[in-house]
């Protein structure tokens, strides 16, 4: 880890340290912002005590990040334009990295204080497009090619499905518990029980179940949200020291050749597919005659030159430490342009579904030396985000147990919610698709209410409603604006 300070400038250490201390505290506030969540029906329902709670949630963060892989970072990374990506200097990614996360820590901890349980996931992706929107602005490229807008629908679609089908599954699996155990003790309240029965905790199989479910939340939840700070630490590491990060440097010689070989056989792809691709990717260019434009950008139709000079920039080379700096960054942009088309291309109508299966596969090879994170990485953001859990946790915990119902959550209302959500979240992990533990357990607790008929308390609805309405333009807008004049003063 150490070893990548090493020939830096002091001002540039320092902004580095800045950066990746930034970073770090942004995972340590969604630790304890989001996380309450996956342990509020736990703590509520008293299945455990608060602080064992929180200690094993922060546990299970940790494992969540340190197992979860690095397909939500990268789905993060890529809602900026590929031609942000690989052009960032220094002081762009400076500001870019200091203004998105400003906009977004400022945004957690007011929510957290007023104890609505608003969105991490939302205020950081809201972050991030509003940077690349200021970009665009201030350097004079359209705003539609700020953002990746695919990768933005994508994500906003996530975003909106996952607490719609939390509300509707958690509440149809309440009824059909009620149904299949109507007189169930699961259906007390903690109150009832205690007032009833003379006791504190509840039934055994339903502590059980509750203790379990709240623990996978809390695993799927640092699966989840820790990957965006994985990626939030990338852009910072390429942005600033990219000689070292723009590539993976421990790459061995078999990754390197699958790499290379991914692109000979995205060519063949390619020409065995010419009569439907050709006129896109300009096919019919005479091998070797087309060089690359001095000022290269990604364009299909440069796809051709693109692969002839990765192929002569990559011959022979068994190590990436053997390559310039200039040139492993030239390299990175290849393989980025590279896969960028690639998904266009995948998107065709005109490319049948068993060729489009073969494309994605070729595009993981293409991207399995880019799209990495050191360990250093990964285990930094698991000890923030696991420790950010252990403290902070009540303002939420209130909030969810006894302020969206008119009633008090009951056993097994807290089991359906968490089951829902661990569920939910955790198929978003599958297809590396960020969504909202906060969202998906409140909307996952709301539907319990309704399907209870207890009602929901409309201030609270209204105020988690809003945030949820609000989190994404508000971030956006303070993002846009400290970009801006981060650029206009320093850069």
């Amino acid at each position: 880890m150490f070893e990548l300070f090493a020939g830096l400038d002091a001002w540039l250490a320092l902004s580095l340290i800045l950066a990746l201390a930034f970073v770090l505290f942004f995972e340590f506030i969604n630790g304890f912002h989001d996380t309450a969540n996956a342990v509020a029906t736990v703590i509520y329902t008293k299945a455990m005590p608060p602080q064992l709670a929180v200690m094993l949630s922060g546990i299970f963060n940790f494992f969540g990040v340190l197992l979860g892989g690095v397909g939500v970072a990268y789905a993060i990374v890529h809602l900026l334009p590929v031609e942000l990506l690989i052009e960032v200097n220094t002081a762009h990614g400076l500001a870019m990295v200091f203004s998105l996360l400003a906009a977004a820590i400022t945004w957690n901890l007011g929510t957290w204080y007023l104890g609505i349980p608003a969105s991490s996931s939302h205020t950081l992706i809201g972050s991030i497009l509003g940077v690349g929107m200021a970009n665009a602005l201030l350097t004079g490229i359209p705003v539609g090619e700020g953002i990746n807008w695919q990768k933005a629908i994508e994500i906003a679609t996530s975003l909106v499905i996952s607490p719609v089908a939390g509300f509707l599954f958690a509440g149809l699996l309440l009824l059909g518990l009620k149904a299949w155990r109507p007189l169930s003790k699961m259906h007390n309240t903690p109150e009832d029980r205690r007032e009833v029965k003379g006791k504190k905790h509840p039934p055994f199989w339903n502590r059980l179940v509750l203790v379990i479910s709240a623990m996978a939340v809390s695993f799927v939840h640092g699966s989840n949200d820790g990957q965006k700070g994985i990626g939030l630490i990338m852009l910072v590491l390429i942005g600033i020291v990219p000689a070292k990060f723009v590539l993976d440097l421990d790459s061995t010689t078999y990754q390197i050749e699958r790499t290379r070989d991914a692109a000979v056989h995205l060519n063949d792809f390619y020409q065995r597919n010419a009569q439907v691709l050709g006129e896109y990717l300009a096919l019919d260019r005479t091998r070797g005659g087309t060089d690359l434009p001095e000022q290269f950008h990604c364009d299909p139709k440069l796809t051709v030159p693109t692969m002839d000079a990765l192929h002569k920039a990559l011959a022979g080379v068994s190590d990436y430490r053997n390559l310039s700096d200039g040139t492993r960054a030239q390299v990175r942009r290849y393989l980025l342009c590279l896969d960028d088309t690639a998904k266009k291309v995948s998107k065709l109508d005109s490319l049948e579904a068993r060729e489009r299966a073969d494309l994605e596969k070729l595009r993981k090879d293409l991207t399995a030396t880019t799209e990495y994170a050191p360990f250093w990485v990964i285990i930094a953001v698991a000890l923030a985000l696991g420790a950010g859990t252990m403290v902070g946790w009540r303002r939420v915990v209130k909030t969810v147990g006894e302020k969206i119902g008119r009633q008090g959550m009951t056993y097994a209302q807290g089991m359906c919610a968490q089951i829902t959500a661990a569920s939910a979240i955790g198929m978003a992990n599958i297809f590396s698709l960020p969504v909202s533990t906060t969202h998906v357990l409140s909307s996952g607790v709301a539907g319990t209410m309704v399907a209870n008929k207890s009602g929901l308390q409309g201030s609270t609805v209204r105020a988690i409603m809003l945030a949820w309405v609000l989190t994404l333009p508000a971030a956006m807008a303070l993002a846009a604006g400290l970009f801006w004049l981060a650029v206009k003063l320093f850069v």
